[in-house]
């Protein structure tokens, strides 16, 4: 799927400017409406070699993630001094450490059976780097593989897609709640932050906001 495998030259190519070697601040103010107790397991899709699962590793949760690229995985394990075994599973390589656990491969072949009972899904910029069209099947596919009483911390951005062209894509709040028209659906932030987005700044665009959610897939 050459959307998706776009991605995989990025790693190659070293054109990650959107990895932080911190975790982000959202994660960090809102987990606590994730509703988590301790060692609940979290899954992060396309997680690349995110520090926030780091973070949640910290806070005593256990993490699945899910990235295409190999070069990803295998940077997060290696830069943060984790060892790990791989296996093949089912069109995934799997790279399994302590108490975290990321699936190599295509996010579309994920299903329930390598989730187990997952709490909580925590979502940075999967939704945002995906086209309109995948973006409805993001959404579906993570309604019919998470369990009910699964709670979504996710992460947005929203500005004239027509000034600047995306990825990251503009997602509002009018379709987060169309893509999840079956999820509970909260916003608990949105400002607009252009004045720290000098790239957006310099191509004149007029705003750029960023949302936060928690979203329920309710009993």
């Amino acid at each position: 799927m050459k959307k998706m495998t776009d991605w995989i030259q990025r790693w190659k190519d070293g054109e990650t400017g959107w990895h932080k070697d911190t975790p982000n601040d959202k994660l960090v103010k809102f987990i606590d409406c994730l509703q988590l107790e301790r060692a609940a397991t979290v899954l992060v899709p396309l997680c690349g070699k995110s520090q926030d699962m780091v973070y949640l590793l910290e806070q005593g949760y256990k993490v699945i993630g899910v990235e295409l690229s190999e070069v990803a995985v295998t940077a997060f394990f290696q830069e943060n001094a984790m060892p790990y075994t791989v296996q093949e599973a089912n069109n995934f390589t799997v790279y399994n450490a302590r108490n975290i656990r990321i699936f190599c491969g295509d996010f579309f072949n994920l299903d329930s059976g390598h989730l187990g009972m997952t709490s909580a899904l925590y979502d940075r910029g999967a939704l945002i780097a995906l086209p309109e069209d995948l973006r409805v099947k993001y959404a579906q596919h993570l309604y019919d593989i998470i369990p009910s009483g699964c709670r979504i911390l996710l992460l947005t951005l929203n500005y004239p897609q027509s000034q600047i062209s995306g990825p990251p894509f503009a997602v509002d709040e009018a379709e987060v709640k169309s893509l999840f028209e079956w999820f509970e659906c909260q916003q608990l932030e949105c400002f607009n932050d252009i004045k720290n987005e000098p790239k957006y700044l310099h191509a004149g665009v007029d705003f750029i906001e960023r949302a936060t959610y928690c979203l329920h897939k309710e009993e």
